[in-house]
């Protein structure tokens, strides 16, 4: 028995998520009394022996290079095969993309409870009950998984990625068969930026209070001396000032960086929902009754063609 933490990994280098859920994943198995283990599938060019300082003894890799690109169906029948071989009966994705696709698939497969979205370690004083978050992060709800192997994945900075000693975690190669994928990448077209938008622990994001795309270069300007991402909210893709991968809320991209700065968005629930669990939210805005103030941790009421070329300089003075 162990508890198995899956490698999320890009352009041949580790996801921060993954960091987090290496952490979790450890802190799990040592509540538990359990060995902590990770699974590669795929090859990357980072030190895998250098994991070991997040709590896992072993890196379990399957290393085929078919595997650098997500195929949920051909995935989820490796990770499955992993899970059996290495006996583990806590499987540990992030809450990203990647773990949307692969987590309800392998726990289909292996017909073990699920928890999508996990934010605290289980309760393991009457059973195995995780937190979660709920209704888009209004609410919480603890579920109770009593099947013999459980999977769980965890929210994106709910948890704080723990680096201990420096031992390194051995590296062990499963022989598992991959099927042909049916799925053929003819191209690649990659978002180019400072930061990218799931990574990045600070995002400073803009709305309709902008007035248009000839005034984004403050958020530009704040976004490079903070070296943050920039966001935006959906009127303001819609309206083709920023690109559609630039949307964050419900129905964009859902983030929770460590800062999140908002300017000139008045804080619909649609955009809240994407954005709530965010670490510190700040909002700039002149509307002192917009609703995003309700939920932010600091605000600003003032105009943000004053507020935000100040707050820029003043980062600057300070970074220097």
């Amino acid at each position: 028995m162990s508890v198995l933490v899956y490698i999320d990994h890009s352009d041949g280098h580790i996801k921060k998520s993954s960091f987090e859920a290496l952490s979790y994943g450890a802190a799990v198995a040592k509540q538990l009394g359990l060995p902590a283990e990770a699974l590669l599938l795929g090859t990357v060019t980072d030190d895998l022996s250098a994991l070991g300082k997040y709590g896992v003894a072993t890196i379990q890799q399957v290393n085929n290079d078919s595997l650098n690109h997500l195929d949920a169906q051909v995935q989820t029948k490796v990770i499955a095969e992993a899970v059996q071989s290495t006996g583990a009966t806590i499987v540990v994705f992030s809450h990203n993309q990647t773990g949307k696709a692969l987590a309800p698939r392998v726990a289909a497969s292996l017909k073990a409870g699920l928890v999508t979205g996990a934010v605290a370690l289980p309760d393991t004083s009457s059973g195995f009950v995780v937190k979660k978050s709920v209704f888009s992060g209004k609410a919480f709800a603890n579920v109770n998984i009593t099947s013999p192997v459980k999977v769980i994945s965890l929210n994106p900075n709910s948890y704080k990625t723990v680096a201990g000693d420096d031992k390194p975690a051995s590296v062990n190669l499963l022989n598992i068969a991959v099927e042909d994928s049916r799925v053929k990448v003819t191209a690649v077209n990659k978002v180019k930026g400072e930061v990218p938008l799931t990574e990045a622990d600070i995002v400073v994001s803009g709305g309709r209070g902008l007035k248009g795309p000839e005034n984004w270069g403050i958020v530009e300007d704040l976004a490079h001396a903070l070296h943050a991402a920039t966001a935006c909210s959906r009127p303001v893709a819609d309206s083709h000032w920023r690109p559609h991968h630039e949307h964050v809320g419900q129905t964009g991209i859902q983030i929770a960086p460590n800062l999140y700065i908002a300017i000139g968005i008045s804080g619909a629930i649609q955009h809240l929902a994407g954005v709530n669990r965010s670490k510190h939210i700040v909002v700039i805005n002149k509307d002192p009754e917009a609703p995003f103030f309700k939920a932010a941790d600091y605000g600003i009421v003032g105009d943000a063609f004053d507020v935000v070329p100040k707050l820029t300089e003043e980062i600057k003075k300070i970074r220097q």
